[in-house]
Order: structure tokens, then sequence, then C-alpha cells
């Protein structure tokens, strides 16, 4: 059962309807050179989701294509696969109720995690996104979003600790910072590495000690410190 069920508006024609959608999630399905997605509720999620409203107009015709596209300021928005396989990661050992998310980016994946766990908390450095997130957020009806403009690395602390976190930026190392806003028996998924390699990590906190495990290779662009 999902939270987000889009209304008439936020439909698309052509390569942004429906039936884009619905290819996209048979590839997600079925991917030949990656684990596929199974997790039907992150399945359903983004077959509703409309990621043709997290970029811009001009590149709408592809929003349904299985890439990564440019979003402006040097950033991105993921490849739906990871989307998906990071979401589908974070849900595996159970939903978690409150979520922090570093890197807001485009919001579209904290929409997609909105539409699945009670609260999300979501932090970006480039407050020029942040503002353009918000407004997505609010033309979906999505109010279970709270958002910070604040240097991602350090987390949200005031408001952890958190059930699952997700960092949408790679880094060389997770700041030990994020792990005490973890909490027990809770997840965290980063990219991990630099730019001879990336790891996707899934990091579960048990009986206070970190489990680590890779969930294979991935592209993300760096976390930078500061704000702009």
């Amino acid at each position: 059962m999902t939270r987000f069920h889009p209304d008439a508006s936020v439909g698309g024609l052509g390569m942004t309807s429906q039936r884009a959608r619905d290819r996209l999630i048979e590839r997600l399905k079925s991917e030949p050179l990656r684990p596929p997605i199974k997790d039907p509720r992150v399945l359903e999620v983004m077959r509703l989701m409309p990621r043709h409203l997290f970029i811009e107009e001009a590149l709408a015709s592809r929003a349904y294509e299985d890439t990564a596209l440019p979003i402006g300021l040097g950033q991105t928005i993921s490849q739906p696969w990871v989307v998906a396989r990071m979401t589908e990661a974070l849900l595996e050992h159970g939903v978690p109720s409150k979520v922090l998310e570093l890197g807001t980016g485009s919001g579209y994946q904290a929409a997609v995690l909105a539409a699945l766990v009670d609260q999300v908390y979501t932090v970006e450095r480039i407050e020029e996104l942040l503002r353009s997130a918000r407004r997505r957020f609010r033309k979906l009806g999505i109010d279970n979003v709270r958002s910070r403009h604040e240097d991602g690395r350090l987390g949200w602390p005031e408001h952890g600790p958190f059930d699952g976190i997700i960092v949408t930026a790679a880094a060389e190392s997770v700041d030990p910072g994020l792990f005490d806003q973890l909490a027990e028996g809770g997840t965290l998924i980063a990219p991990v590495g630099g730019s001879a390699g990336q790891d996707l990590l899934r990091f579960r906190k048990q009986e206070g000690q970190l489990k680590v495990e890779s969930l294979g290779g991935v592209v993300f662009v760096p976390l930078l410190a500061g704000v702009r």
C-alpha cells in the first residue's frame, strides 16, 4: 500500500504518459545486467511517480529512460534503477518510520520515500535546487517531507535518531556522525568511493555494531562541503 495517488493534473502524454512509466517498471523488473527490482511496493511507487515533473521540460521526453539526467548546477537526477535499488535495500528489513536523506537534488528520491514511510527529512546544500524541490512537493501534495538548506554531510542531528538514512552523493567514507544519528536496528545506504569507482553500501546497526554489505557498483556526483 503506497501513500501516493496522483491526480490527473500530473499525468503526461506520449513519452511522459502512464504507458511510458509502465515500460520503465518492466525494465526495472527484468534488468539483465544488475539485480532486478522485486519489491512490489517500490515498483508501484515508481510506476505512479511522475518523474517528468522532477526535470526540466526540455528533457521530459527522456524522463522514463533508465538513465541519470542533468538537473542543472552540476547535479543529476539519479537513474531510476538506482533510486529503486536504494529504496528497496532500505525497506528490506522492515519499513522505517523516519528517514533522513542527504542530498535532496530534484526531490525525486525524497518523493519516492515519502510514499512509503511516515516522515522524510531531507537536506540540500544548494538553495536553488531545494526551492525547486519544495515546489514539486507542494504540487504533488506531498506533506510528509521536511527539508533544510544545510551542509548535507552533517545530517540533521536534532531530529535523530533515524530509522533509515540515504546518502545520494558519494564520499570516500561515511562521516561517523551519521552513524550516531542512526537508530538501533536502522539502515544506512550510501555510495562510497571516488573517481576510480564507487560501491553502494548498506550499513545496519545491530546491538551497537555496524554490519556492512556491498550492493554493487554505482556512479554518483561527489558529496561536497558547504552551502550555496
